[in-house]
């Protein structure tokens, strides 16, 4: 089967939605990685399977997938035809981080009526001049999210999920990590700083977050690439602007969690009718 790779992205002038991804691939894997935003995931066709705080999901039919932020995940085709995906990107504004902890428990949700708004929201989000029904649409759905999230916040208060269980020099080492996103620190310098043997920092940090600390790093700059390139901004700039050491640097590692490299993604925002 010939690989195919078909994508877009854009930021809709809606609050709380920091972007939009529609994309369709056949044999893309993508590694492990976090995202400072929630995902909402939907998939029209074929099946995604994923490992998500070392447990692994599917996405069956007609389920909404809701992975936290900051929490680990990975994704592969499930079926030969691979998969087609519509994905919203909320911030913290639509669920706070009370909730990580019930999202990491079940991620995926077999509910209809959301699956429903949630397409339709897709629907809105692609037409300009739809802002208002767009942010009523995404109003309904943080609703029932939070209905279905929140008795599993009850049923276990002390849940906090990955985000909150690092602590000690692990959480210390994401900290600085969050601080230096731009210009980076060697592991020397962050084990003196946290007080911590090189190794051991490696190792607590991967034993506590599920991600070793150089793949954590780099996926948030790749998320803030993603955001200047909706801005507009060219990926020669955005590589410098990310923390990326120049624009290949930038490409390489935007291929394999994007699925497809800046300049095509940045097409894909600049396309009309958004």
């Amino acid at each position: 089967m010939v690989a195919r790779q078909r994508v877009s992205a854009w930021r809709p002038p809606v609050a709380g939605v920091v972007e939009v991804f529609h994309a369709h691939f056949t044999e893309h894997r993508y590694p492990m990685h976090v995202h400072d935003a929630w995902t909402l995931l939907i998939v029209d066709s074929g099946a995604v399977r994923y490992d998500l705080n070392r447990h692994e999901h599917g996405t069956p039919r007609d389920t909404v997938s809701l992975l936290p932020p900051h929490v680990p995940h990975n994704g592969s085709p499930a079926t030969e035809q691979g998969f087609r995906k519509r994905v919203l990107y909320l911030d913290l504004t639509q669920l706070d981080e009370s909730f990580i902890g019930p999202a990491v428990d079940a991620p995926d949700l077999c509910d209809p009526v959301l699956r429903r708004r949630v397409g339709q929201l897709h629907t809105a989000l692609a037409h300009r001049g739809d802002e208002l029904e767009a942010q009523s649409r995404l109003a309904l759905i943080g609703e029932r999210l939070r209905a279905h999230l929140r008795p599993r916040l009850a049923a276990a208060p002390g849940t906090a999920g990955p985000r909150a269980a690092g602590h000690g020099v692990a959480h210390g080492l994401r900290d600085l990590l969050d601080e230096r996103l731009l210009q980076g620190l060697s592991l020397d310098e962050a084990a003196r700083l946290v007080h911590a043997h090189p190794a051991h920092l490696v190792r607590a940090f991967s034993a506590a977050f599920g991600i070793a600390p150089h793949q954590y790093l780099t996926a948030r700059r790749v998320d803030r690439a993603r955001r200047l390139l909706l801005d507009g901004q060219p990926p020669g700039a955005v590589a410098a602007a990310a923390g990326f050491y120049d624009q290949s640097h930038l490409t390489r590692h935007f291929k394999r969690l994007v699925g497809v490299a800046p300049g095509r993604y940045a097409r894909t925002a600049a396309a009309g009718g958004r």
